[in-house]
C-alpha cells in the first residue's frame, strides 16, 4: 500500500506535469489562433466583439431644492412631476 508521503509527492509531480502540458498546449493554440488570424484577416472587433460604453444623457433639469438633477429621460423623478418644468431647466 501506498504511503501517504509517496502519495503527495506523486500528487505534486502529476501536478507539475499538467503545467507543463498547458503552457506547451497554450502555446501551439495561440500559435493556431495567430494563423487562422492572419489567413482571414479578422479584425480585433471580429475576434473580440464589444460595444462602446454608452454614453450618459446631460442634466437638463435640477432642482433648486436638493441639487438632484435629470437628464429628461426617463420617468421623471417625485420634484418634477405635474410641474412645469420650465421652472427647472438648467441655462
Amino acid at each position: 500500500m501506498t504511503t501517504y508521503k509517496e502519495l503527495l509527492a506523486q500528487k505534486q509531480m502529476l501536478d507539475q506535469q499538467i503545467a507543463d502540458a498547458r503552457k506547451i498546449e497554450a502555446k501551439a493554440a495561440l500559435a493556431n489562433i495567430h494563423a487562422l488570424i492572419a489567413e482571414f484577416g479578422f479584425t480585433a472587433q471580429q475576434v473580440f466583439p464589444w460595444k462602446p460604453a454608452a454614453a450618459k444623457a446631460p442634466a437638463k433639469y435640477r432642482d433648486p431644492v436638493s441639487g438632484s438633477t435629470w437628464s429628461g429621460r426617463g420617468k421623471p423623478p417625485k420634484w418634477i412631476a405635474d410641474k412645469d418644468r420650465a421652472a427647472f431647466e438648467i441655462q
